[in-house]
């Protein structure tokens, strides 16, 4: 399981590391498209986007079949909407990644091994915190976008665009998911 910790307003964030040394790897180029080839780098970044895209989709439909109480339709609505773009999304980053020549790892283990997501909590979960820890869920993902966006935007913009539409939905689901919990500015003081 990764953690995230904060202090002073930082966030550091762990990976866990894969058995096997498993994740992306470059194809060989015997019969291979011609074109751009990412370096390892790009692949190892793309790769970690990729598992968490893929841990957001899971957590999401863990939160969608337990979330409970007030709200309940909405939330349960909402958390489709986000399976479903981060199933999206995460084929897309998939399928970018074979385009340059490399192949995803999208196993059960690797996925859980490697994503920066903490572990979603078992059993239901109340919607006010449900609402929390997927907040927490998409700004994470986002995190791990934003973290390796410069790498990627240097080495291949067409890639960062993909990341730059994929960070921008995000986080329009976190506001919108988020804002479930808020008050107006006035009624916080």
């Amino acid at each position: 399981m990764a953690t995230t910790e904060k202090s002073a307003g930082a966030s550091t964030k762990s990976k866990r590391s894969a058995p096997g040394g498993a994740g992306a790897k470059t194809t060989r180029r015997q019969n291979a498209e011609k074109g751009f080839v990412a370096s390892k780098e790009l692949g190892e970044n793309m790769q970690a986007v990729l598992v968490d895209l893929l841990e957001l989709q899971m957590q999401g439909k863990q939160a969608h079949w337990n979330v409970v109480g007030r709200n309940f339709r909405d939330t349960h609505r909402i958390l489709d909407e986000i399976i479903e773009a981060a199933r999206e999304f995460s084929d897309t980053v998939a399928e970018r990644m074979r385009a340059l020549h490399l192949v995803p790892d999208g196993r059960s283990d690797i996925v859980a091994a490697t994503t920066t997501l903490p572990e979603y909590p078992q059993g239901e979960i109340d919607t006010s915190e449900t609402v929390d820890l997927i907040t927490a869920r998409l700004e994470g993902t986002v995190a791990t976008m934003r973290d390796v966006h410069d790498d990627v935007d240097e080495e291949d913009p067409t890639t960062a665009d993909i990341l730059h539409a994929v960070i921008e939905s995000l986080e329009q689901f976190a506001w919108m998911v988020s804002a479930e919990n808020r008050k107006p500015a006035a009624a916080r003081s």
